[in-house]
């Protein structure tokens, strides 16, 4: 791929730093690292689909301590309530008055861990924090901070006791990936037993370092030839017949949000059809479902993309 002129250092050259040193935790996977960082920069919210033990907490707990951001973990199990995860308020009786305490939710990465263990009604917690920003509670809105950022895992259906995400429940996910066994080389390392910690690990940027790069991100250029793409892309998901539903209008911001983001790490401004294509299987394959309900995963984006063509 033609990387086009870089943008300036300044910004991005943090951003080279995160991404070697969290590769130099979470072995073997440059790109699904990439795809997790792109996703931040997007303002969006990711979900690991994998079997456990495979990295995708280490993968959350570098994330964090690399960006320098405030990380809290929930554990999601079959009898969280909504309030372990918001807060709740409490009776003060030498001030007479109700005092809130705020829930886990309250920080800048939150990694709900398993989040398809917990029921819906404790899954449907999160919706207005991904969506808005904030949480309300008890009549009042109560902003969460910035950047704010959901890294949910979840385990396979084929294991016993989860609950399927609902659609409204994935759609706040601007992506969905996996990471899968590691390679050989990768998996040499850590069976060697070296110390790859990531609560070891230094900040190399700031929170406002990264709200700044997120707004870089919102200012990347997006053609209208690019965009005939991604509407040609959406479209064929409506019109080919063989999906359930098609990508809505939010899925269409997702995507262009996404490739921004991805354009923007490798360097340039704009954004070329490339950049289109790395991410629509991440950002779309969650989101399209097969004529029996099921979703169709990335294999079914690839044959969007490969239907469609490059205007």
């Amino acid at each position: 791929m033609n990387s086009g002129p870089l943008l300036d250092d300044s910004p991005r050259s943090p951003f080279d730093r995160a991404l070697a040193q969290i590769e130099g935790v979470v072995l073997g996977k440059p790109r699904q690292i990439r795809l997790a960082l792109a996703c931040l920069l997007a303002r969006g919210h990711l979900l690991i689909e994998d079997l456990p033990g495979v990295g995708k907490t280490t993968l959350a707990h570098a994330l964090a301590h690399t960006l320098g951001l405030e990380f809290t973990r929930l554990q999601f199990t079959s009898d969280l309530l909504p309030s372990d995860i918001l807060g709740y308020s409490v009776f003060e009786q030498a001030s007479g008055t109700f005092r809130f305490h705020p829930g886990p939710i309250f920080a800048q990465v939150v990694l709900a861990d398993e989040i398809n263990r917990a029921t819906p009604k404790a899954q449907s917690a999160l919706l207005e924090a991904m969506e808005e920003g904030q949480v309300s509670l008890e009549g009042v809105s109560r902003r969460l901070p910035e950047p704010f950022f959901v890294l949910a895992t979840q385990n396979p259906f084929t294991q016993a006791g989860v609950y399927p995400l609902p659609e409204s429940q994935l759609d706040r996910f601007l992506m969905r990936l996996s990471l899968g066994y590691p390679d050989r080389s990768a998996e040499r390392a850590l069976l060697a037993g070296e110390n790859r910690r990531p609560q070891s690990l230094a900040p190399v940027l700031t929170a406002a370092e990264l709200i700044a790069a997120q707004a870089c991100v919102d200012q990347v250029h997006l053609a209208p030839a690019l965009l005939d793409y991604l509407q040609a892309l959406i479209e064929h998901t409506r019109t080919a017949g063989r999906f359930l539903h098609g990508l809505s209008p939010r899925a269409g911001l997702a995507l262009a949000r996404s490739a921004r983001a991805w354009a923007w790490l490798h360097g340039r401004d704009y954004v070329i059809p490339e950049d289109v294509q790395a991410v629509f299987p991440f950002v779309a394959g969650h989101r399209l479902q097969d004529a029996e309900g099921v979703s169709s995963g990335d294999a079914a984006a690839q044959a969007v993309l490969a239907a469609v063509a490059i205007p």
